[in-house]
């Protein structure tokens, strides 16, 4: 493969990230670097094509979709992704009263760390003014 093919590849790929967060994560820029870099794009592009059929033609649609990651992520503990689908509710039309709702609903199904977890990155938000 040519390296102008593959640089067309990976900015199609970065291009799936911008549409959701308006931006490329740097996990995410991280991983597609090193999967181009072992000639593995095919790998990314097909848990790319995955990852857009569950967040942007669930029956749940985007909005949701997102809240209900964000609430998985709480649960599991995982601050960087739960931030990122934070924000990712708020882009796709979630407010901070929703955020605020699924680390209450993290307070029942994982207990106070997931809640703790949830009120800090809400907090964040609203101290940067991303409502």
């Amino acid at each position: 493969m040519s390296d102008a093919t593959s640089a067309q590849r990976l900015e199609a790929l970065r291009d799936r990230f911008r549409v959701t967060y308006r931006a490329v994560p740097p996990g995410a820029e991280q991983r597609l670097a090193t999967a181009r870099e072992f000639g593995r794009l095919d790998t990314e592009e097909a848990f790319m094509a995955l990852r857009h059929i569950v967040l942007h033609e669930s029956p749940l649609g985007d909005r949701v979709q997102q809240l209900v990651h964000f609430g998985q992520l709480l649960a599991l503990g995982r601050a960087a992704p739960a931030r990122l689908h934070a924000r990712g509710a708020l882009q796709a039309g979630a407010g901070l009263a929703e955020l605020v709702a699924v680390a209450e609903t993290a307070l029942i199904t994982s207990g106070a760390p997931g809640y703790a977890l949830g009120m800090e990155i809400v907090a964040e938000l609203l101290d940067r003014g991303e409502a």
